[in-house]
Formats: structure tokens, C-alpha cells, sequence
């Protein structure tokens, strides 16, 4: 078991208790129990996360990944779970990932279109979640389409088919739950991206609390911590990350 180097541990815990920021915009990570309470597989690290600093943990709870990234930016919460992104990494120190998600694409029944290849041409609106990694992603990658942004990634669906967009855009369960609710939709095949979950904390609370921190999920996913979680929360279409690089 990892021993955390007591100067590293402080640094986590400025307010005294460990501030985890978690996003339930992203159902793979986090959602809510029967009893409305977050959970998945992000709040069970933060819980592990804390028991092993020896702090108390505070949930800070977002419904958008954009608004959990400016949680950890702006150090209203010390630690948090998100997508690898260049853009973020100026203000948050990312660990390797833990969790490997595919983005996909949804769109109507009769839509002509039918690859993920198809997607970037003039005239296709593709609808994303503000902030998302997918959003983010996007944004540099498509040059003829445009892109709508819905106020979260849960609301994708709902936003593309009250406005009438060519292409829904998001984790691929999420999109599935969606489209099974609402019928008349279907996947494009395949994966348009690999979306790579990590840990992160400031940037400004120093290399040993970083290196801490890519240690602690190096340690999760060796101990098979992150497939039992995955598994007992029933997530599909989500693998664990392979071992980072020493």
C-alpha cells in the first residue's frame, strides 16, 4: 500500500478535509443511488483516496464536466475526475487514466448518414455537452461541421432532437440509455474517440502531491480496485487503462 508523504498529504487537504470534485454529467463515472446520494466509480476512489490521506471527504458535485474542471482550476476542490484535454492541463496536473470511454455518435433512424466519417461535412450540426471533453475534442477536429452546445451531456439527446441537429455526440451508454427512451434513433458503428479518464489535482499544489496522486491510480488498477467498481456498478462500454509508462 502506498505510503503518502505527510508535506504531500497537507497539500491535498488545505481546508482540512479532502474536496473531491465529481461530475454526474458523466454516468460511467458518477450517479446518484436510490437514496439520491452520489455514487460510482469516481466517488468510491475519493472515498479510498481520503481514508488513505486520513482527512474527511466533501463531495463537491457538478452536472457538467466543464463546471468540475473549474472546480479544481479555481481550488474550490482539491482533487477531481476528468478526461484528459491539452486545454485543461494549464491549470490541472492529470494522472495517467484509470478508465478508457468511447465517444460515439447518435443520429434519427433515417438519417443518409452511416459512418463516423461522414460526420464532418457542411451543413451537419453535431450537438455536444459545454465543456466536455467531447466538446473540447471536436472543436479541433471538425472543419465543416458545426457544433451546438447543450448545457450538459446528460441533455445532449434531448437538445438535438428538440433542435432538429444532424448528430448527437457523447458517451457512448449515455447515448444508448437516450436512444432507447426516445426511439427512432441509432448509433453510428464504431467509436469516433477514445476518451481517457483521469485523476487531477491544482497544478499549484506541487510535484510530490502529483506524483502522490499518479501513484495512488497506478495502485487502483493494478489491485483490480477500478474493475471490481466498474463492475459492481454495472457500467458498460468502459475498460480499464492500461498501466502508464514508468
Amino acid at each position: 500500500m502506498q505510503n503518502i508523504d505527510k508535506d504531500a498529504a497537507a497539500a491535498f487537504t488545505p481546508t482540512g478535509r479532502l474536496r473531491a470534485s465529481i461530475n454526474l454529467g458523466n454516468p460511467i463515472l458518477a450517479g446518484r443511488d436510490a437514496a439520491g446520494a452520489p455514487c460510482g466509480v469516481s466517488v468510491d476512489l475519493a472515498r479510498v483516496f481520503a481514508k488513505r490521506l486520513g482527512a474527511e471527504l466533501e463531495l463537491v458535485v457538478f452536472d457538467a464536466a466543464g463546471k468540475s474542471v473549474e472546480a479544481v482550476t479555481g481550488e474550490v476542490a482539491d482533487i477531481g475526475f476528468f478526461a484528459i484535454d491539452p486545454l485543461r492541463g494549464a491549470g490541472i496536473a492529470f494522472t495517467a487514466p484509470y478508465v478508457l470511454i468511447e465517444g460515439a455518435y447518435l443520429v434519427r433512424g433515417d438519417s443518409p448518414l452511416q459512418s463516423n466519417d461522414e460526420v464532418d461535412r457542411a451543413g451537419t450540426t453535431v450537438t455536444v455537452g459545454q465543456g466536455s471533453a467531447y466538446d473540447l475534442y471536436l472543436t479541433r477536429a471538425l472543419k465543416a461541421a458545426r457544433i451546438a452546445r447543450a448545457p450538459t451531456s446528460p441533455t445532449v439527446v434531448d437538445v438535438f432532437v428538440r433542435e432538429g441537429h444532424g448528430v448527437a455526440a457523447g458517451v457512448r451508454q449515455q447515448l444508448e440509455a437516450d436512444a432507447a427512451r426516445l426511439g427512432g434513433l441509432r448509433l453510428l458503428p464504431g467509436r469516433f474517440m477514445v476518451i481517457e479518464q483521469a485523476m487531477g489535482l491544482p497544478r499549484s499544489r506541487g510535484e510530490a502531491a502529483a506524483a502522490a496522486l499518479r501513484a495512488f491510480v497506478e495502485e487502483m488498477k493494478a489491485s483490480g480496485f477500478v474493475a471490481d467498481a466498474l463492475a459492481r456498478h454495472g457500467i458498460q462500454g468502459a475498460s480499464v487503462a492500461p498501466a502508464a509508462h514508468s
